[in-house]
Protein backbone atom coordinates (compact mmCIF):
# COMPACT_ATOMS: atom_id res chain seq x y z
CA UNK A 1 0.00 0.00 0.00
CA UNK A 2 1.39 3.44 -0.88
CA UNK A 3 2.33 5.88 1.84
CA UNK A 4 3.71 9.41 1.84
CA UNK A 5 5.69 10.91 4.70
CA UNK A 6 4.61 14.27 6.14
CA UNK A 7 7.02 16.93 7.36
CA UNK A 8 6.65 15.69 10.95
CA UNK A 9 7.23 12.07 9.96
CA UNK A 10 3.55 11.07 9.91
CA UNK A 11 2.83 8.25 7.45
CA UNK A 12 -0.04 9.16 5.14
CA UNK A 13 -1.89 6.37 3.37
CA UNK A 14 -3.36 7.00 -0.07
CA UNK A 15 -5.08 5.03 -2.81
CA UNK A 16 -3.78 5.50 -6.34
CA UNK A 17 -6.13 4.05 -8.94
CA UNK A 18 -6.03 4.40 -12.70
CA UNK A 19 -3.92 6.21 -15.27
CA UNK A 20 -4.53 9.68 -16.68
CA UNK A 21 -5.21 13.18 -15.40
CA UNK A 22 -4.87 13.16 -11.60
CA UNK A 23 -7.99 13.78 -9.52
CA UNK A 24 -7.50 14.12 -5.76
CA UNK A 25 -10.48 13.12 -3.60
CA UNK A 26 -10.39 14.41 0.00
CA UNK A 27 -12.78 12.72 2.40
CA UNK A 28 -14.83 14.33 5.12
CA UNK A 29 -15.23 13.87 8.85
CA UNK A 30 -15.49 11.29 10.36
CA UNK A 31 -15.02 8.90 7.43
CA UNK A 32 -11.93 8.09 5.35
CA UNK A 33 -10.90 7.53 1.75
CA UNK A 34 -13.11 4.44 1.50
CA UNK A 35 -16.10 6.79 1.28
CA UNK A 36 -14.98 7.73 -2.23
CA UNK A 37 -14.43 4.16 -3.50
CA UNK A 38 -17.28 4.12 -6.01
CA UNK A 39 -16.38 7.52 -7.43
CA UNK A 40 -12.66 6.69 -7.51
CA UNK A 41 -13.38 3.45 -9.38
CA UNK A 42 -15.53 5.26 -11.94
CA UNK A 43 -12.84 7.91 -12.46
CA UNK A 44 -10.19 5.25 -13.00
CA UNK A 45 -12.43 3.41 -15.45
CA UNK A 46 -12.98 6.64 -17.39
CA UNK A 47 -9.36 7.57 -17.99
CA UNK A 48 -8.49 9.46 -14.80
CA UNK A 49 -6.03 8.77 -12.01
CA UNK A 50 -7.87 8.87 -8.69
CA UNK A 51 -5.69 9.69 -5.68
CA UNK A 52 -7.51 9.31 -2.37
CA UNK A 53 -5.58 9.99 0.86
CA UNK A 54 -6.60 9.11 4.39
CA UNK A 55 -6.29 12.31 6.42
CA UNK A 56 -3.71 12.15 9.20
CA UNK A 57 -5.35 10.54 12.22
CA UNK A 58 -7.93 8.65 10.14
CA UNK A 59 -8.13 5.35 8.30
CA UNK A 60 -4.75 3.78 7.63
CA UNK A 61 -2.71 6.93 8.19
CA UNK A 62 -0.74 7.49 11.38
CA UNK A 63 -2.37 9.16 14.39
CA UNK A 64 0.15 11.79 15.55
CA UNK A 65 -0.54 14.09 18.47
CA UNK A 66 -0.44 17.27 16.38
CA UNK A 67 -0.91 18.71 12.94
CA UNK A 68 -4.70 18.91 12.87
CA UNK A 69 -4.93 22.27 11.16
CA UNK A 70 -5.66 23.18 7.58
CA UNK A 71 -2.21 24.48 6.70
CA UNK A 72 -0.81 21.09 7.67
CA UNK A 73 -3.60 19.24 5.86
CA UNK A 74 -2.80 21.20 2.68
CA UNK A 75 0.89 20.45 3.03
CA UNK A 76 0.06 16.77 3.54
CA UNK A 77 -1.78 16.74 0.20
CA UNK A 78 1.27 18.22 -1.51
CA UNK A 79 3.50 15.53 -0.04
CA UNK A 80 1.08 12.80 -1.16
CA UNK A 81 1.25 14.19 -4.69
CA UNK A 82 5.05 14.30 -4.49
CA UNK A 83 5.17 10.69 -3.32
CA UNK A 84 2.86 9.71 -6.18
CA UNK A 85 5.13 11.48 -8.69
CA UNK A 86 2.48 14.02 -9.68
CA UNK A 87 3.88 17.36 -10.80
CA UNK A 88 1.19 18.59 -13.22
CA UNK A 89 -1.93 20.53 -12.18
CA UNK A 90 -4.61 18.36 -10.60
CA UNK A 91 -8.35 18.41 -10.18
CA UNK A 92 -9.25 18.28 -6.50
CA UNK A 93 -12.55 17.45 -4.83
CA UNK A 94 -13.36 17.71 -1.15
CA UNK A 95 -16.36 16.42 0.75
CA UNK A 96 -17.53 18.20 3.91
CA UNK A 97 -14.41 18.86 5.98
CA UNK A 98 -12.46 18.01 2.82
CA UNK A 99 -13.83 21.13 1.18
CA UNK A 100 -11.59 23.08 3.50
CA UNK A 101 -8.65 21.03 2.25
CA UNK A 102 -9.50 22.11 -1.28
CA UNK A 103 -9.72 25.79 -0.33
CA UNK A 104 -6.50 25.85 1.65
CA UNK A 105 -4.55 23.75 -0.88
CA UNK A 106 -5.58 26.11 -3.68
CA UNK A 107 -4.60 29.24 -1.78
CA UNK A 108 -1.25 27.79 -0.69
CA UNK A 109 -0.40 26.28 -4.08
CA UNK A 110 -1.16 28.74 -6.90
CA UNK A 111 -1.29 27.08 -10.29
CA UNK A 112 -1.49 23.52 -8.99
CA UNK A 113 -5.23 23.07 -9.43
CA UNK A 114 -7.07 22.90 -12.75
CA UNK A 115 -10.56 22.12 -11.42
CA UNK A 116 -12.07 22.47 -7.94
CA UNK A 117 -15.05 20.54 -6.59
CA UNK A 118 -16.76 21.19 -3.24
CA UNK A 119 -19.26 18.56 -2.04
CA UNK A 120 -21.41 19.25 1.02
CA UNK A 121 -18.53 21.47 2.02
CA UNK A 122 -17.84 23.48 5.18
CA UNK A 123 -16.51 26.35 3.04
CA UNK A 124 -16.56 29.28 3.63
CA UNK A 125 -17.08 29.39 7.44
CA UNK A 126 -19.24 27.55 9.98
CA UNK A 127 -18.71 29.37 13.26
CA UNK A 128 -20.96 32.16 14.51
CA UNK A 129 -18.92 35.29 15.20
CA UNK A 130 -19.65 39.00 14.86
CA UNK A 131 -19.12 39.16 11.09
CA UNK A 132 -20.66 35.71 10.50
CA UNK A 133 -23.90 36.01 12.48
CA UNK A 134 -25.67 33.15 10.70
CA UNK A 135 -23.02 30.62 11.71
CA UNK A 136 -23.44 27.88 14.28
CA UNK A 137 -22.77 28.86 17.92
CA UNK A 138 -19.58 27.47 19.47
CA UNK A 139 -21.73 25.63 22.03
CA UNK A 140 -22.88 23.30 19.25
CA UNK A 141 -19.34 22.11 18.62
CA UNK A 142 -18.46 22.08 22.33
CA UNK A 143 -21.35 19.67 22.85
CA UNK A 144 -20.12 17.45 20.04
CA UNK A 145 -16.63 17.28 21.55
CA UNK A 146 -18.04 16.42 24.97
CA UNK A 147 -20.25 13.66 23.59
CA UNK A 148 -17.46 12.16 21.48
CA UNK A 149 -15.07 12.21 24.42
CA UNK A 150 -17.64 10.48 26.65
CA UNK A 151 -18.63 7.69 24.22
CA UNK A 152 -17.28 7.98 20.71
CA UNK A 153 -18.91 4.78 19.45
CA UNK A 154 -22.40 5.70 20.66
CA UNK A 155 -22.06 9.30 19.46
CA UNK A 156 -21.41 8.16 15.91
CA UNK A 157 -24.29 5.67 16.00
CA UNK A 158 -26.63 8.63 16.58
CA UNK A 159 -24.77 11.20 14.53
CA UNK A 160 -24.76 9.13 11.35
CA UNK A 161 -28.56 8.93 11.31
CA UNK A 162 -28.66 12.71 10.86
CA UNK A 163 -25.63 12.60 8.57
CA UNK A 164 -27.59 10.44 6.13
CA UNK A 165 -30.95 12.09 6.81
CA UNK A 166 -32.64 8.92 8.04
CA UNK A 167 -36.38 9.57 7.95
CA UNK A 168 -36.39 12.75 5.88
CA UNK A 169 -33.93 12.52 2.96
CA UNK A 170 -33.00 10.09 0.20
CA UNK A 171 -32.57 6.70 1.88
CA UNK A 172 -29.35 4.74 2.34
CA UNK A 173 -28.97 1.10 3.33
CA UNK A 174 -28.16 -0.06 6.85
CA UNK A 175 -24.95 -1.41 5.38
CA UNK A 176 -23.95 2.07 4.21
CA UNK A 177 -24.50 3.45 7.71
CA UNK A 178 -22.54 0.57 9.24
CA UNK A 179 -19.71 1.18 6.78
CA UNK A 180 -19.56 4.87 7.71
CA UNK A 181 -19.54 3.92 11.41
CA UNK A 182 -16.67 1.50 10.74
CA UNK A 183 -14.71 4.28 9.07
CA UNK A 184 -15.46 6.69 11.91
CA UNK A 185 -14.16 4.20 14.46
CA UNK A 186 -10.83 3.96 12.61
CA UNK A 187 -10.19 7.61 13.45
CA UNK A 188 -8.32 8.16 16.71
CA UNK A 189 -10.09 10.01 19.51
CA UNK A 190 -7.56 12.85 19.51
CA UNK A 191 -7.78 13.41 15.70
CA UNK A 192 -11.57 13.15 15.70
CA UNK A 193 -11.93 15.80 18.41
CA UNK A 194 -9.17 18.04 17.04
CA UNK A 195 -10.81 18.03 13.62
CA UNK A 196 -14.12 19.22 15.06
CA UNK A 197 -12.23 22.32 16.17
CA UNK A 198 -10.45 22.60 12.81
CA UNK A 199 -13.49 22.41 10.54
CA UNK A 200 -15.70 24.54 12.78
CA UNK A 201 -13.25 27.30 13.62
CA UNK A 202 -11.28 27.75 10.39
CA UNK A 203 -12.37 30.73 8.31
CA UNK A 204 -11.93 29.96 4.61
CA UNK A 205 -13.23 33.29 3.38
CA UNK A 206 -9.67 34.59 2.77
CA UNK A 207 -9.03 31.51 0.58
CA UNK A 208 -11.93 32.14 -1.79
CA UNK A 209 -10.16 34.64 -4.10
CA UNK A 210 -7.76 31.84 -5.07
CA UNK A 211 -10.63 29.97 -6.77
CA UNK A 212 -9.84 31.21 -10.27
CA UNK A 213 -10.29 27.80 -11.90
CA UNK A 214 -13.55 26.12 -12.97
CA UNK A 215 -15.40 25.26 -9.77
CA UNK A 216 -18.28 22.86 -9.16
CA UNK A 217 -20.23 23.03 -5.90
CA UNK A 218 -22.62 20.21 -4.95
CA UNK A 219 -24.80 20.20 -1.83
CA UNK A 220 -27.91 18.52 -0.48
CA UNK A 221 -30.81 20.86 0.25
CA UNK A 222 -31.90 18.55 3.11
CA UNK A 223 -28.46 18.64 4.73
CA UNK A 224 -28.84 19.38 8.46
CA UNK A 225 -25.23 18.54 9.29
CA UNK A 226 -23.67 21.26 7.11
CA UNK A 227 -26.59 23.50 6.10
CA UNK A 228 -26.48 24.69 2.50
CA UNK A 229 -27.56 28.27 3.31
CA UNK A 230 -24.55 28.71 5.57
CA UNK A 231 -22.02 27.18 3.22
CA UNK A 232 -22.37 26.27 -0.44
CA UNK A 233 -24.88 28.95 -1.41
CA UNK A 234 -22.57 31.54 0.15
CA UNK A 235 -19.49 30.05 -1.54
CA UNK A 236 -21.22 29.94 -4.92
CA UNK A 237 -21.93 33.66 -4.75
CA UNK A 238 -18.36 34.45 -3.71
CA UNK A 239 -16.55 32.36 -6.35
CA UNK A 240 -16.87 33.89 -9.84
CA UNK A 241 -18.30 31.44 -12.35
CA UNK A 242 -18.88 28.67 -9.83
CA UNK A 243 -21.58 26.16 -10.77
CA UNK A 244 -23.87 25.20 -7.89
CA UNK A 245 -25.79 21.92 -8.17
CA UNK A 246 -28.39 21.28 -5.47
CA UNK A 247 -29.72 17.81 -4.66
CA UNK A 248 -33.23 18.49 -3.40
CA UNK A 249 -33.56 15.25 -1.41
CA UNK A 250 -29.91 15.07 -0.37
CA UNK A 251 -28.77 15.10 3.25
CA UNK A 252 -25.05 15.21 4.07
CA UNK A 253 -23.67 11.81 3.07
CA UNK A 254 -24.13 12.23 -0.67
CA UNK A 255 -21.35 9.75 -1.45
CA UNK A 256 -23.70 6.98 -0.24
CA UNK A 257 -27.18 8.37 -0.94
CA UNK A 258 -26.49 9.78 -4.44
CA UNK A 259 -23.45 7.78 -5.55
CA UNK A 260 -24.37 7.53 -9.22
CA UNK A 261 -25.52 11.11 -9.62
CA UNK A 262 -22.52 12.49 -7.73
CA UNK A 263 -20.08 10.49 -9.82
CA UNK A 264 -21.84 11.47 -13.03
CA UNK A 265 -21.78 15.16 -12.14
CA UNK A 266 -18.05 14.99 -11.38
CA UNK A 267 -17.27 13.19 -14.63
CA UNK A 268 -19.37 15.64 -16.64
CA UNK A 269 -17.63 18.60 -14.99
CA UNK A 270 -14.14 17.22 -15.59
CA UNK A 271 -14.95 16.21 -19.15
CA UNK A 272 -16.54 19.54 -19.96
Amino acid sequence: MPYATAKDGTKLFYKDWGVGKPVVLMHGWPVNADSFDETALALAENGYRAICPDRRGFGRSDQPWGGYDYDTFADDIGLVLHAAGVSQPVAIAGFSMGGGDVARFISRNPGRVSHAILIGSVVPFLLQIADNPNGAPKDVFDSMVAAISADKAEFFRRFLCDYFGVGWAAPVSEGAIDNAWRQAMLGGLKPVVACVRAFSETDFRPDLPAFTMPTLIIHGVADRTVPIDLTSRVAAKAIPGAKLVEYEDGAHGLFASHTGRLTGDILDFLGG
